[in-house]
């Protein structure tokens, strides 16, 4: 598998196919590898230590978005700690 500087895939998928792809994404950051790979291209990411979370959500009348940023390595005047909870009810 070669290793890229950039991947990107976007597709329709159900519910329970992200809950899947978000597990599977989770165990990769516990583990410390991901590996993320489509039809086209490929990818292998290593986080370690601490990584940055930025989780931000937005509602239209007929849209509403969700986006996850993790990233790592190099990033400085990060807030450390800072409680965040995700749930559903």
């Amino acid at each position: 598998m070669k290793r890229n500087n950039r991947f990107s895939h976007e597709s329709l998928q159900n519910e329970k196919t992200i809950k899947v792809l978000m597990e599977a994404l989770s165990n990769g950051l516990a583990k410390g590898k991901v590996v993320l790979e489509d039809e086209n291209d490929s990818m292998i990411l290593e986080p370690k230590g601490l990584l940055k979370l930025k989780i931000s959500a937005n509602q239209d009348e007929d849209r509403s978005r969700i986006t996850v940023r993790i990233s790592w390595k190099g990033e400085e005047n990060i807030p450390k700690g800072k409680s965040i909870k995700i749930h559903s009810k």
